[in-house]
């Protein structure tokens, strides 16, 4: 049974609970005139307190929990919209900042390393220019579906703002956030959307930064787009990243 704050077991235990606790302070207030009652009288005193106790305080306490439950739920799916991006599904910006700050505060009782990569759609001002808007907001659910489906379940992804992503591969070694990276790029080469004109392909240009040492986001999320800056020089659909604090200094 669930006991967490969204589930009904927490309200059956506040209700069992909440309503023995009810009977035990009303048998305890009655039983100062049990001393004048009769043996009968006593046993009609404390049959009548209980079955009070649980036709008032069970069903009040009850509905109480309830309340608590559905309380409960609504804060969740508050949390939950202000923590994903609305269009994608994926984090927002701000929830992705924070879980990776997070992290890479506490990267020294974790992993040692990691990576973040910047994904950015390729020529996604044309999709919108060419195709409208409802068509290029069509492409950047599919570009997320996509990254979210070549990751692993630990992996972070959020939306950084218009056609950018980020994606946080904790643990990550720069050899397994290259092949990631790639992964990623070819998974959505292979990609189609739908326009006008018939079925279109996709690509992504990715920047990246992996680390093996405590390291800021600022200072990750720099090195990253430094990286995704110099793979969109060279020509776009392809990968570029670079290592910090480690004697290895790699782009792809």
């Amino acid at each position: 049974m669930d006991f967490s704050p969204l589930g009904w077991g927490r309200v059956a235990a506040w209700t069992v609970f909440g309503t023995l606790g009810c009977m035990a302070a009303v048998l305890a207030l009655d039983s100062t005139t049990f001393g004048d009652l009769s043996a009968t009288q006593r046993q009609r005193s404390i049959l009548s307190d209980i079955i009070i106790t649980l036709l008032v305080a069970g069903p009040f306490i009850f509905f109480f929990a309830s309340k608590l439950r559905e309380l409960a739920i609504a804060h969740h799916k508050l949390a939950i919209y202000a923590s994903t991006d609305s269009l994608t599904e994926v984090l927002s910006r701000g929830a992705f900042t924070t879980l990776v700050d997070a992290y890479l505060a506490d990267v020294r009782m974790q992993y040692e390393s990691g990576a973040l990569l910047v994904i950015d759609v390729d020529y996604f001002k044309r999709i919108n220019d060419n195709f409208g808007h409802d068509r290029g907001d069509e492409v950047l659910r599919l570009v997320a579906a996509t990254i979210r489906g070549a990751l692993r379940s630990v992996d972070l992804v959020g939306r950084m703002g218009g056609e950018e992503f980020g994606v946080f591969l904790p643990g990550a070694s720069h050899s397994n956030a290259e092949t990631a990276a790639e992964r990623i790029r070819k998974a959505i080469s292979e990609t189609e959307f739908l326009s006008d004109g018939g079925e279109r392909k996709l690509s992504v240009s990715v920047g990246g930064a992996s680390f093996d040492r405590q390291v800021p986001f600022s200072t990750l999320y720099r090195a990253a787009d430094q990286r995704l800056y110099a793979a969109k020089q060279s020509g776009r659909n392809r990968v570029a990243l670079t290592a910090i604090g480690s004697a290895t200094q790699a782009a792809a």
